[in-house]
């Protein structure tokens, strides 16, 4: 049997309570919805302040610290110091696993061999994540403190792995032996500590991620970023004169267009199909299987909106800092889903199960099949 939580509003969440009016005139408690990468764990109210606060700061990065303005190091000392702030105001004191785990796997980059690196990297990082979910769900029984700081934790672990891996590939193995894909993101040259931190816990990812890789954040900060994609899919072939500068500004209101009605399809169908009616004691014992069955699969479909929320809005602050150009499509038009992390028009029209995960959670199926 699960604890029950603590009444006072210290133990229902570590992190910052400055919010709290703000929750209590919505009549949303600060550490009610969830939302992460992989699984659901972030206060409502503060991640969604963190998240706006994050797309004016992105836009604010964009334009006034523009690589052509400042320098790569400047660029990432700004995205860290917004980034750990961002981690200590959602979870306080709760943020030090996060901070442990960097620093840890930042000593097994500084100090193993090229030859190691990826498996001492591996096995910490998902070590320390497992200890985590066993001490939640084990020892504390959710209860004490139900802050839940997993969901960033879990981001860093695809971070740090991907890191490793692809610092492996560029240092510990032959040309020869890697396939195109791992020749292309292979890293050559092992990050130095701010590059680390800013790749780990930059204010646009670390709080609902998605996962993306070294090299591609590296061309971003210093400034290559747009050029190097438009490099990839040969412009000059796609009728243009000159090298353009694509602008985000259009994917990014379109996103934050679809985030909003996600919001509210959530708030809405969550208030007239609420979940805790799974487990009333009429529906349980006398409800005949045909009505549980449909009331289930409608509650799991008010569910995505949350998803479809956190992840669209996650991508539109990566695009709002320039980060996430991919080229161009078949039309010749500007695409910035390179951090996608989910299709929802094909995830609603699936016609299999293939189809319909190959649309969900993008990033962290390419980050296992990787």
């Amino acid at each position: 049997m699960a604890a029950e939580p603590p009444s006072s509003l210290s133990y229902r969440t570590t992190g910052s309570t400055c919010l709290h009016p703000l929750s209590e005139l919505l009549g949303i408690p600060l550490d009610q919805v969830p939302f992460t990468n992989w699984t659901p764990s972030v206060c409502l109210v503060n991640f969604v302040a963190c998240q706006l606060f994050a797309l004016f700061a992105a836009f604010w990065f964009r334009i006034y610290l523009s690589p052509a303005k400042t320098s790569p190091d400047v660029r990432h000392a700004f995205a860290t110091i917004f980034g750990i702030y961002f981690v200590i105001f959602c979870f306080g004191w709760y943020s030090v696993h996060l901070f442990v785990l960097v620093l840890m796997c930042y000593g097994i980059m500084v100090t193993a061999s090229v030859s190691s690196i990826h498996r001492y990297s591996f096995f910490v990082a998902m070590g320390y994540l497992t200890i985590c979910h066993i001490s939640r769900i084990y020892i504390f029984h959710y209860g004490i403190l139900t802050t839940d700081f997993s969901g960033p934790l879990m981001i860093v672990t695809q971070k740090i792995t991907t890191l490793a891996f692809q610092v492996h590939d560029g240092l510990g193995r032959r040309a020869e032996d890697l396939s195109a894909e791992q020749h292309r993101l292979a890293v050559k040259v092992k990050p130095s500590f701010l590059q680390y931190l800013s790749y780990l816990l930059n204010f646009m990812s670390v709080i609902a991620g998605p996962c993306n890789n070294f090299k591609d954040y590296i061309a971003f900060i210093e400034g290559r970023h747009t050029h190097m994609k438009l490099l990839e899919v040969n412009w000059k072939q796609r009728g243009f004169q000159s090298l353009p500068e694509p602008s985000p500004t259009g994917a990014v209101i379109r996103k934050l267009y679809m985030t909003l009605v996600s919001l509210l399809l959530f708030l809405t169908l969550t208030k007239t199909f609420p979940v805790t009616c799974l487990v009333d004691d009429w529906f349980v014992h006398k409800a005949n299987f045909l009505t549980r069955l449909c009331y289930l699969y409608i509650v799991m479909q008010a569910s995505k909106p949350k998803y479809y929320f956190a992840w669209t809005l996650a991508d539109a602050v990566n695009n709002a800092a320039g980060f996430g150009f991919s080229g161009l499509d078949k039309n010749g038009n500007f695409c910035w889903d390179l951090l996608s992390n989910l299709n929802i028009w094909k995830i609603e029209t699936a016609t299999s199960f293939k189809m319909y995960l190959e649309n969900w959670n993008i990033q962290t199926a390419t980050w296992l099949k990787r």
